[in-house]
């Protein structure tokens, strides 16, 4: 019961907690040295295992593509930078993939604990975690998965730009967008929040009914 109770974990709307980390690239101040940046932050339980090795040079293979949407990747595991600076030479040397992003050496487990990323079951070794945090500090979305099944990358690459789309448009996107079987790349509008509107959008072309409004994105 030790594990649960040190544990925490944000809540979405909250601000990262900060913190100030030694990673493959030198120390690291969160989130402040990512201001006006996206963080995608992801920890893995441990260097030199097979899914997370798998999981790094997916990440890794689309670095370009987060990088275009202002967003910078961050590993994370409860492993020494030498592990850490070791497995990427791993990685690069056995599967011609180089790790461009920096990795967290949170071996005393202080990140995990203020991120919910300990289970009590699972020993010492983090879980699956992935968070999306704005460039305002916030935390926008979180991921977990148990430590047998590895993570889709490019639904987080997905989550990202639908984030980024329904913030600059103030809209929600329907599931799977944009390739949602019902409205394909359609975004939701808002529901009304009088009866006056939601008589006049009752029967407007592209409604269901007033509170299921869509529109195409410009």
């Amino acid at each position: 019961m030790e594990n649960t109770q040190n544990c925490s974990m944000p809540l979405l709307g909250d601000r990262m907690p900060e913190f100030t980390v030694l990673t493959t690239h030198g120390m690291k101040s969160f989130p402040n040295d990512y201001a006006g940046k996206w963080i995608v932050l992801f920890s893995h339980p441990g260097d030199f295992t097979p899914v997370c090795t798998t999981e790094f040079v997916a990440f890794a293979k689309r670095e370009a593509e987060f990088k275009k949407l202002n967003a910078e990747l961050v590993g994370l595991s409860i492993d020494q930078v030498f592990s850490h600076i070791k497995w990427v030479e791993w990685i690069e040397e056995k599967l011609q993939v180089k790790i461009p992003f920096p990795i967290i050496a949170d071996d005393m487990g202080n990140v995990a604990k203020k991120l919910g990323m300990l289970h009590p079951g699972k020993g010492s070794n983090t879980v699956r975690a992935v968070f999306l945090i704005d460039p305002n500090g916030v935390t926008r979305l979180m991921i977990y998965y148990p430590q047998e099944i590895g993570r889709q990358v490019d639904e987080v690459l997905r989550a990202l730009k639908a984030l980024q789309v329904a913030d600059a448009n103030k809209v929600a996107l329907p599931e799977n967008w944009p390739n949602n079987e019902l409205l394909k790349d359609k975004v939701i509008v808002p529901p009304a929040k009088d009866v006056e509107t939601a008589a006049k959008r009752k029967g407007e072309k592209n409604s269901y009914d007033w509170w299921f409004v869509y529109k195409d994105l410009k």
